[in-house]
């Protein structure tokens, strides 16, 4: 939710004025238009004045209007929203400074609340909160008809104060209870690493925040001349939308990257490639899940359609529509849908997602073992390191090596069948290319 959030924040001085401009004409169209604006308003006070006069409790008209913003923008879509004043002052909050919270991105889906994906390291992805798990209890409240913006309240709280999701998950008989810590919530948002013996440059991205394109450069730099890359967005609910037109501008030398269009003339915009420091020529493989949201489907929507790279994993989540926030005065707000991205090849994300080009479902790499085999290599590995000790001999640990070389290490492979897969088309691509030559 946060980086959602933030990049609604960026939109807002470029829409005010559109709204402004958009009020100054709302009259200045036909008479018959003009007449059924007239009756339709006339309703909407007339049910305001009945409400305040009739309704068992007492309710000031301020609260009654506010219900009625809240309720025509929950009807709208899934992601709009009215901001009063304490919700206005919480989002501020969390896209100004850091805060206590859990980790989690949720959306909407079929209109209950959903995790969109828990971000690495962060105290719901420890506690085992997975992407596509619908919540339905904060603590003792029902999360049914709760706005997003309701459940994000509730969820943030004091660093270190305890939280219990209810949450019901596929393949599971009953809903399951999870305790998290709540936690100040600090994510680095690109981990890059050479797959072991593989010469393969494995890039997580866990969210698009701004120090992604500076970080693939990075990446890119530092692991030159592979034949290679795996770009893993799984679980990855988004972010800025320059950081994903940046991804994108880096592996793909011209055309469109995205495009945005709404009813507004003014923020329709064409976002287009350019060659500069662009790396087209190493194979590339893009990792997807149900996680990967927003900016994810953007950039691996985009590498898809211009043949850049292969899709691996599962079906994207499909949130392709953009929020601005548009403030009502000093202390309140609205969170509007304003436009949708589309595709280079024309195709929206919205509702739809992202569809791999090789679906693969999570797991580990099959693999068939002879018993005594692996007995009998942990016997020598065992009575090795007993020797060692004897012989006043310290062994260096194959995990402080990985670390240092910053290798994806064989067992974390083999226990990954979507980034194994991922390996062998990158292997199959690079003899393809090798050949071509």
């Amino acid at each position: 939710m946060k980086k959602t959030k933030y990049i609604a924040l960026g939109f807002v001085s470029t829409l005010v004025g559109g709204a402004l401009l958009l009020s100054s004409t709302l009259f200045a169209e036909g008479k018959h238009d003009n007449e059924t604006r007239l009756e339709a308003l006339s309703k909407f006070t007339k049910v305001l004045g009945t409400v305040e006069k009739y309704y068992v409790d007492d309710l000031t008209m301020d609260k009654i209007v506010n219900k009625a913003i809240a309720g025509l923008l929950s009807n709208l879509d899934a992601h709009s929203s009215f901001l009063d004043k304490k919700a206005f002052k919480e989002m501020q909050i969390q896209t100004s400074g850091e805060f206590g919270g859990l980790g989690i991105t949720v959306g909407m889906r079929n209109g209950v609340l959903t995790v969109i994906s828990p971000i690495d390291d962060t105290p719901a992805y420890k506690a085992g909160i997975k992407a596509g798990d619908i919540i339905l209890k904060i603590n003792d409240k029902s999360t049914l008809n709760m706005t997003i913006d309701e459940a994000v309240s509730l969820m943030r709280g004091k660093p270190k104060t305890k939280i219990v999701l209810t949450v019901v998950r596929k393949g599971q008989n009953k809903p399951l209870k999870i305790t998290i810590i709540r936690d100040i919530i600090k994510i680095q948002s690109v981990y890059a690493k050479e797959i072991e013996g593989s010469d393969i440059l494995y890039i997580r991205v866990t969210s698009f925040d701004k120090k992604v394109v500076k970080g693939l450069k990075k990446a890119l730099k530092d692991y030159p001349h592979k034949k290679g890359i795996i770009l893993d967005l799984r679980n990855n609910p988004g972010g800025l939308l320059a950081q994903a037109v940046g991804t994108v501008n880096l592996f793909v030398d011209k055309g469109v990257i995205v495009s945005q269009k709404g009813r507004v003339k003014s923020e329709n915009m064409v976002y287009n490639a350019t060659s500069e420091g662009t790396v087209k020529d190493i194979p590339m493989v893009v990792l997807v899940n149900g996680g990967s949201a927003s900016a994810s489907e953007i950039v691996s929507g985009s590498l898809q359609d211009h043949k850049r790279a292969i899709i691996v994993g599962e079906k994207t989540f499909g949130k392709g529509s953009v929020q601005v926030i548009l403030p009502i005065d000093k202390t309140e707000a609205i969170r509007l849908t304003i436009a949708r991205y589309y595709l280079p090849s024309g195709r929206t994300i919205q509702s739809v997602g992202v569809t791999p080009d090789v679906i693969v479902y999570p797991g580990k790499v099959p693999m068939k073992t002879d018993e005594f085999i692996l007995k009998e290599r942990e016997l020598k590995k065992h009575l090795k390191s007993e020797l060692e000790k004897v012989d006043g001999k310290k062994s260096v640990k194959k995990e402080k090596i990985d670390k240092k070389l910053k290798l994806v290490a064989k067992k974390q492979i083999d226990d990954d069948l979507q980034l194994k897969s991922a390996m062998d088309i990158i292997k199959v691509l690079d003899i393809e290319k090798k050949a071509g030559k």
